[in-house]
């Protein structure tokens, strides 16, 4: 494939999929050296990380309820 036709595919398929050419780019660089499986490690990775942020807020709330039931300053 010729060189030049690469800008002209891109178009197409933004038009197709609704994306512009900067989100493009952005995405290629995030994911483009990855195949399926580092993927979805990534996946599980991050909603890992979720339920953990979700876990800590939950725990420091009732830190904090704790704290003021007996009285404590935050």
């Amino acid at each position: 494939m010729a060189l030049g036709l690469i800008p002209e595919i891109l178009n197409s398929i933004d038009m197709i999929m609704l994306m512009s050419n900067a989100s493009f780019y952005k995405w290629r660089t995030k994911f483009g050296g990855m195949d399926a499986s580092m993927m979805s490690e990534m996946k599980s990775m991050a909603e890992e990380n979720r339920r953990l942020k979700r876990m800590y807020a939950e725990m420091s709330m009732q830190n904090d309820l704790l704290k003021e039931a007996l009285g404590k300053k935050p």
